[in-house]
């Protein structure tokens, strides 16, 4: 134990933390494209039976877990509970930690009730109203399986708040790789008896485990949970009047999403198994790359704003930004592309309608990840209610615009991707405009050059990615784990280079910290070697 909390312990500076996440971060997302590639394998995307039962049964417990959790008690809670720390009032922060933790954990409790009580009308009258007998069927046993998902999630997103603001980002990272390693034993577990419901079981499993793994990183800080909310905190009032905007935000998020599933589902069959799938692989990079970096850095950005460090934090947020579009403008590129080869390595057959959505979700790749870190922004000023008003805007018009665009006289189901990508742009371009309103001296002259030097960096990516994909296309007869892996490998990992080289080649900043870590890792092989 003592050994593991030590490892837990090491990761404080940024770039430690940054590494810590984004490895876990990729290990999560390739366990997730692993899971989901297993349910296509094993289970069909059409007949009773279908894959769109799965998909469909999370719909109501996300919106219930992002309303009342998820990110919206992150943005709330830790830049508060990073002023306690900052004074070393532990006794105030453990207090707050507490009040969150019971006030939340028993509205979560009520809602999967809810959930659990009218999963059928729920499911049959909002979420997928075209779904035959069958496949109702399948989508309301494994919503009411997961019904407290919410409850324990968001008991792990208060633990895990607390940790993050103490620099302990280990079992963080580690609780959601035993989320996916959970369901994908359970579909080898019942897909020969139970069958598609058997994944409810593995869900519900996997979010216990998480927990658990959660919960044991308290070990070691002091932390004791008594039953107690202390209403009349200050700190209390003022976590409560931050987090409705926020959650409210987050909740109209996931209406966007209930509404694409109902858009998808009256579609026809296997619509919204094609449309989840492309999502899937468009939501690993911006989590991986967008959610990892605006994460390790959120706590930074608040101790900023709390010592009343404006220029230092201005500083910062640009700094990582830059990193941030660095690293996502090639990302985007390669899974452009490269969008027949993921379609097919993660379904394995009738995968080309799945890379058309995903092409579609390109844009919104790029500008999701960076609206991760513009948010930030905004959050470690305690402002939740300027996202909140853009976010309200932009869901309303993306309801309308996946409506129009999914018509079967438009574009289909890819209309839904398209609707998406042209709002996540609208909506960086609308906070952006706001945030030099607020502050005019923010974009550097610095900052505008450098970005400039980025997307020319990014244009010789482009080019490679393009003649890479020329000299290994995607065949017909192609299929299998080594043959798609290995022209994915070369095309992504060909661009990727050339990317680093020719930053390097321009004098970009952002290639320094990796340099820095080569070096060390070298010196370190070299004097193991003597």
């Amino acid at each position: 134990m003592n050994r593991i909390m030590k490892h837990a312990n090491r990761y404080k500076g940024i770039s430690n933390i940054t590494m810590l996440l984004v490895g876990s971060a990729l290990l999560t997302q390739i366990l997730g494209l692993i899971r989901t590639k297993l349910v296509n394998l094993n289970f069909s995307a059409h007949g009773p039976h279908s894959t769109d039962a799965y998909f469909a049964a999370f719909n109501i417990p996300d919106f219930f877990f992002y309303t009342f959790a998820a990110g919206a008690l992150g943005v709330a809670f830790i830049p508060i509970i990073a002023q306690h720390f900052a004074k070393e009032d532990k006794k105030s922060a453990y207090e707050l930690t507490t009040s969150i933790l019971n006030l939340f954990a028993i509205i979560t409790f009520v809602a999967g009730i809810i959930i659990f009580v009218f999963a059928r009308p729920l499911i049959h009258h909002i979420v997928a109203p075209g779904m035959t007998a069958a496949q109702l069927n399948n989508a309301v046993i494994i919503t009411r399986l997961i019904a407290f998902n919410p409850l324990l999630f968001t008991v792990s997103g208060v633990l895990t708040s607390l940790q993050q603001s103490l620099s302990r980002f280990l079992f963080f990272a580690l609780g959601p790789i035993f989320y996916n390693l959970s369901i994908i034993i359970s579909v080898f577990v019942f897909k020969g008896n139970i069958g598609l419901v058997g994944l409810g079981i593995g869900a519900l499993v996997g979010a216990v485990l998480q927990l658990a793994i959660i919960a044991y990183g308290l070990v070691g800080i002091d932390y004791h949970w008594n039953r107690h909310i202390f209403w009349r905190r200050k700190d209390f009032k003022t976590v409560m009047t931050n987090f409705p905007a926020r959650s409210i935000g987050l909740s109209i998020n996931q209406i966007e999403g209930i509404a694409e599933t109902h858009f998808a589902a009256g579609l026809g069959t296997g619509n919204v198994s094609a449309y989840n799938n492309a999502n899937i692989l468009a939501n690993a990079p911006i989590y991986l790359i967008g959610s990892t970096i605006a994460t390790a850095v959120f706590p930074k950005l608040s101790r900023r704003v709390a010592g009343n460090q404006m220029d230092l934090f201005r500083e910062d947020f640009l700094k990582y930004l830059r990193i941030l579009i660095w690293m996502i403008l090639p990302i985007t590129i390669i899974c452009f592309f490269t969008r027949g080869y993921l379609a097919r390595l993660i379904l394995g057959h009738d995968s080309g309608q799945i890379a058309s959505v995903f092409g579609f979700l390109a844009g919104a790749i790029l500008f999701n990840t960076i609206y991760s870190m513009i948010s930030r922004w905004f959050f470690a000023q305690k402002n939740t209610m300027t996202p909140l008003i853009v976010s309200v805007f932009i869901i309303m018009l993306n309801v309308v615009l996946a409506y129009l665009f999914s018509r079967p006289s438009a574009y289909n189901v890819e209309g839904l991707a398209l609707a998406q990508s042209t709002v996540a742009a609208l909506e960086v371009f609308i906070l952006v405009t706001i945030m030099i309103v607020k502050d005019r001296q923010f974009f550097t002259h610095a900052f505008i050059i450098g970005l400039l030097r980025i997307l020319s960096v990014t244009g010789f990516t482009a080019l490679v990615a393009y003649l890479m994909i020329t000299g290994l296309p995607l065949q017909i007869k192609d299929s299998g784990f080594l043959t798609l892996g290995t022209k994915f490998v070369a095309i992504a990992g060909v661009s990727l280079i050339v990317h680093f080289v020719v930053s390097y080649a321009f004098g970009l900043d952002e290639v320094n910290p990796i340099i820095k870590k080569l070096k060390m890792i070298s010196n370190r092989i070299l004097k193991i070697s003597y």
